[in-house]
């Protein structure tokens, strides 16, 4: 059978290292490793967490913050400034989730929670085109080093797609920003949820006419993997250790709810098969 993204995963021989094992261990790891290689072969599409798993959006955020610090004349702290526009986030989209807001798309809650950061630091001066640009700088983040090429790779194999909490508007623009190759866009404003609402990964698979099973959820958040997991998706951890900058606590180590776990994309794209 020939390697296609909806193509079975082929099974990579089996490795050992630092000596010559007992032959009832390398048995169980035998079946260990086929297990493994015919439960993930059933994979036919992967989605990915964007903000944080594919794209940096701290360090974007903060180089854009203080060129407009430079132009306008702000004294700001731009990496708290980052961290504390992050910060928002959850929070707003539950008042989306637990319906003290009506459906919003992520570009409005943004620009709510931009609106309440800006007052909290002090900034004031800016035109409302000098806002709008920057609240668009979610349009505009970029890739992790290793994100077009491991995605390059691995859509040779697979479906590829986003399962983001962005609108289209904004993912779409986003991917033409950085280069990302995806097959298409799906996310929260395709079922109208938010993330981690069970709506969103259900509707991968339903979008794609596929079991959840079928589908592979990447993300460098466990949190998200766990709720990927309880729908029926595979899981895959992705580790991004700079996502929160020198000082951030990121998840490093998988749980119970990861299958996979791979340093970056192209890491993943080998234990793929891709």
């Amino acid at each position: 059978m020939g390697a296609t993204r909806r193509g079975f995963l082929q099974v990579g021989s089996l490795a050992m290292i630092g000596g010559t094992l007992p032959a009832a261990a390398i048995g169980a790891a035998q079946q260990t490793a086929g297990r493994t290689a015919r439960d993930l072969g059933a994979v036919k599409a992967l989605v990915f967490d964007t903000f944080g798993t594919v794209v940096d959006y701290r360090s974007t955020i903060i180089s854009e913050g203080e060129a407009l610090g430079k132009a306008r004349g702000l004294a700001v702290d731009w990496a708290k400034f980052a961290d504390a526009w992050r910060g928002a986030y959850a929070p707003a989209m539950d008042r989306v989730r637990k319906g003290e807001l009506p459906w919003t798309k992520l570009d409005a809650l943004h620009r709510m929670m931009l609106d309440k950061v800006l007052a909290d630091f002090g900034v004031k001066g800016l035109s409302e085109a000098d806002i709008d640009n920057l609240n668009r700088v979610w349009h505009r983040l970029k890739p992790w080093p290793d994100a077009v090429s491991g995605l390059t790779r691995l859509k040779k194999k697979f479906i590829i797609a986003p399962l983001s909490n962005g609108n289209i508007s904004l993912m779409t623009d986003l991917a033409r920003y950085a280069g990302l190759p995806w097959d298409v866009i799906l996310g929260a404003e395709l079922a109208r949820h938010y993330k981690p609402d069970r709506e969103v990964y259900q509707s991968a698979a339903d979008i794609l006419d596929v079991k959840p099973a079928d589908v592979m959820m990447v993300a460098a958040h466990l949190g998200d993997l766990r709720a990927a997991r309880q729908v029926g998706l595979r899981t895959a951890f992705v580790t991004r250790p700079k996502e929160f900058g020198p000082d951030g606590k990121p998840d490093l180590k998988g749980d119970a709810s990861v299958e996979l776990s791979a340093t970056d994309f192209n890491d993943l794209a080998r234990q793929m098969g891709a």
